[in-house]
């Protein structure tokens, strides 16, 4: 799973731990591990919803300050509006040794 370098420090050090993403269908598995620079992630769910579902946690937990902004990053996937099905992905951090 990559991250935009802007979000990647706050990914590792465990800030942020979700990500709404744009896809056609899921690119990770809940209990699957992925290598983000020196650190891993483990993923805890994802869930299909309509991207007016986003809740004021998710974005907290996402690091972005609103719903325009985090439409702004996941929309170079395509348009997106509220009806937009987006996947919720919450995941963990976990040492980098850690298999």
């Amino acid at each position: 799973m990559q991250f935009s370098e802007a979000l990647r420090a706050g990914v590792l050090n465990g800030d942020i731990s979700v990500s709404i993403r744009l896809w056609k269908s899921p690119r990770v598995q809940p209990g699957r591990r992925y290598q983000l620079g020196a650190g891993q992630i483990e993923i805890d769910s994802i869930e299909l919803m309509a991207f007016a579902e986003v809740t004021r946690e998710d974005l907290r937990r996402s690091g972005e300050r609103d719903l325009e902004a985090l439409r702004a990053r996941a929309a170079h996937a395509g348009p997106i509006d509220d009806d937009t099905l987006v996947y919720r992905v919450a995941f963990h951090v976990v040492a980098a040794d850690a298999r």
